[in-house]
C-alpha cells in the first residue's frame, strides 16, 4: 500500500513531468499559458511537432515555451539567422560591383584586346544597370573590341543549387541559381529568373511571347489567343527551352509567369552583347568563361544598392535569392571561397555575437529552402533579443513583415494576415512555408506595452498550412494582460489538405501576397 504523502508525492512529480512535457513555462493557471495550450491544441496539429518559445524582449524572462529546445524545419524565417549574421559579418553599408575590365591597350576608338564583365554576386542587377554599364565604356570613345567579351562570375563557386533542394522546384523562381554574375527582371530583385509575358494576338492566331529582359530563351509556344482556356510557362528541367501551352483570351491584359534559368551566367553574356551594340560597340571575338587576371584595370563600375536597403525586398518579400548571395559574400570574405559550405562556416563563427549557439542548429543554405536545415525556438528568440542591442538593429526591425499593413513594401507576406487585430502595425515577424512546415518568429508589443520575441515552429502536419494558429497565437500575444484570459481566441480554419502542395508555400513565392 502507497502512504498519502507518498501518493500525493508522486501525483506532484507526475504534473510537473506532464507540464514539462506539453511546454508550459508558467504555472498552469497562468492565462496567458492556458490559452496558448488551448490554441496549439487544435487537431490539425496532433501528432505533429510544435514548438513556442516567448521572452520578454527586454528582461528575457521565460513566459511560454514548448519544445524551445527541439530542433525543426525553419523554412524561410531562416532568413533572419542570415540576415543578422550579414549585417554582422558584411556591414550594413556593404555593395556589391559589376566590373567592365581589361588587359588590353586602347588604341583610338579600338579595345585590343577581351573585354572582361566581372561579377561579385549583386543579386540586384537589372537588364538598365548592364546597359548603363555599356554606355560608360561607350564614354570612353571604344567602338570595338578586338577580342572576347569574357564573362567573369568567380567570385562564387560553380555550383549552382543548394544542398537539399528539391530537383523539381528548379524550373521556379524562388529556386533559382546563384551567380556571381547574374540578373533580375524587376525591382522585386528575384536574380536568376526572367519574366515570360504572355499577350493575346489576333483571335484564333497564335498568343503573343515576350521574354523581360529579353534573354536568349530557347520559347516553343502552341498558346493560342482564345476564350476559356489559360496559359502554361513551363522550363524544362536542366535547360532554356520553355514550353507555353494553351490558350489567352482577346483582349485580354499580359498575364506574367516567373521562371528560373539555367546558367544565369551565359545569359548575362549574351544580353551584355546586345547592350553593347545598342550603344555602337562591336565586339569581334566570341564569349568566354574565365576569371578576370589580376592585373586588369577597370574601365567601368556599377555599385549595388546597400545591404541596408536590400532588407526591405529580401525580408518583406522573403527573397531567397538574396540571402544565397549573402551566404556565399560571407564566404568569400571570411574564408576566400564564395560558396555555401564557406558562408555556413563564417555564419556558424559569428553567431555566437548573437545570442545563438551554433552547435545547436544545422544549415545547409541562407534561404531555408533546405530540408535539411534544422533549428530550435530557443535559438531564434535568444537572437531577436542579441539583435536588439546592435547598431544595425532599427534597420533590420524595420525591415521586417508587419501584421495587418497592406501595402506590399510595408506588410510583405503579413499583409493580409492578422488586419483589425492587436496584432495589426504591431507584430513584426519573418514568416516560414513549406509544404509540411509553417513557422513565424519575430517581435510583438502586448496590451500592458510589455515588448515581445517569440518563436513559433510547426513542422510534420498533414493538413494545409494552418496559418490561422498561427495569427491565433500571435494575436493572443499582442492582447495579452497581466491575468486576464481570453478564451475567445481561437484559430478558424476548416480542416482539410491542399490540393495543390504548392498552395503551401510562402506565399511571396507564388506572388500571392
Amino acid at each position: 500500500m502507497i502512504s498519502r504523502s507518498r501518493s500525493t508525492s508522486l501525483l506532484l512529480s507526475l504534473s510537473l513531468v506532464v507540464g514539462l512535457t506539453t511546454g508550459a513555462a508558467a504555472d498552469v493557471a497562468d492565462p496567458l499559458t492556458a490559452d496558448l495550450d488551448r490554441i496549439l491544441g487544435d487537431s490539425r496539429l496532433a501528432a505533429s511537432a510544435v514548438g513556442l518559445v516567448v521572452r520578454d524582449a527586454e528582461t528575457g524572462d521565460l513566459l511560454y515555451s514548448r519544445s524551445g529546445r527541439t530542433r525543426f524545419q525553419p523554412a524561410s524565417t531562416a532568413k533572419l539567422v542570415t540576415s543578422a549574421v550579414a549585417l554582422e559579418g558584411l556591414g550594413p553599408e556593404h555593395r556589391w560591383t559589376t566590373d567592365l575590365a581589361t588587359t588590353a591597350p586602347v588604341q583610338g576608338a579600338e579595345l585590343m584586346g577581351d573585354l572582361y564583365l566581372r561579377g561579385t554576386g549583386d543579386p540586384t542587377t537589372l537588364a538598365a544597370d548592364y546597359d548603363d554599364l555599356a554606355a560608360q565604356l561607350a564614354a570612353t570613345g571604344v567602338r570595338t573590341v578586338r577580342g572576347a567579351l569574357v564573362a567573369d562570375d568567380s567570385w562564387f563557386d560553380s555550383v549552382p543549387l543548394g544542398t537539399g533542394w528539391a530537383w523539381d522546384d528548379e524550373p521556379y523562381y524562388y529556386s533559382a541559381q546563384t551567380s556571381a554574375l547574374t540578373i533580375a527582371p524587376d525591382t522585386d530583385y528575384d536574380s536568376g529568373s526572367v519574366i515570360v509575358q504572355v499577350s493575346p494576338g489576333v483571335a484564333g492566331g497564335p498568343a503573343r511571347v515576350r521574354v523581360d529582359p529579353p534573354v536568349d530563351l530557347d520559347i516553343r509556344s502552341t498558346a493560342t489567343t482564345a476564350s476559356g482556356g489559360s496559359i502554361s510557362v513551363q522550363r524544362a528541367h536542366g535547360s532554356n527551352v520553355v514550353h507555353v501551352s494553351g490558350s489567352i483570351a482577346p483582349g485580354a491584359g499580359p498575364q506574367a509567369t516567373y521562371i528560373s534559368v539555367d546558367d544565369p551566367t551565359a545569359l548575362v553574356a549574351g544580353l551584355f552583347r546586345k547592350s553593347l551594340a545598342a550603344k555602337g560597340i562591336t565586339v569581334a571575338g566570341g564569349t568566354a568563361f574565365r576569371a578576370t587576371p589580376q592585373s586588369a584595370r577597370v574601365l567601368a563600375t556599377h555599385r549595388s544598392m546597400t545591404l541596408r536597403e536590400l532588407l526591405v525586398p529580401f525580408l518583406k518579400l522573403s527573397n531567397n535569392m538574396h540571402a544565397e548571395a549573402l551566404i556565399k559574400s560571407l564566404g568569400r570574405k571570411y574564408h576566400g571561397e564564395g560558396s555555401w559550405p564557406a558562408g555556413v562556416r563564417a555564419l556558424e563563427s559569428l553567431l555566437p555575437n548573437l545570442g545563438a549557439d551554433p552547435l545547436t542548429m544545422n544549415m545547409f543554405d541562407g534561404s531555408g529552402v533546405s530540408r535539411m536545415d534544422v533549428l530550435s525556438p530557443d535559438l531564434f528568440v535568444g537572437l531577436l533579443r542579441a539583435a536588439r542591442a546592435k547598431p544595425w538593429f532599427q534597420s533590420w526591425y524595420d525591415a521586417l513583415p508587419i501584421a495587418g499593413m497592406s501595402d506590399r513594401w510595408v506588410g510583405g507576406t503579413l499583409r493580409n494576415r492578422m488586419a483589425g487585430t492587436a496584432a495589426a502595425g504591431n507584430l513584426r515577424a519573418k514568416t516560414g512555408s513549406m509544404t509540411g512546415i509553417s513557422a513565424l518568429s519575430g517581435y510583438v508589443t502586448n496590451a500592458d506595452g510589455r515588448k515581445l520575441v517569440f518563436s513559433l515552429m510547426l513542422n510534420n502536419f498533414v493538413s494545409s498550412v494552418p496559418r490561422d494558429i498561427e495569427d491565433a497565437v500571435a494575436v493572443r500575444l499582442a492582447s495579452d494582460r497581466a491575468g486576464q484570459a481570453q478564451p475567445g481566441l481561437q484559430a478558424r480554419a476548416v480542416p482539410g489538405k491542399s490540393a495543390d502542395p504548392r498552395l503551401d508555400l510562402e506565399c511571396s513565392w507564388t506572388k500571392s501576397c
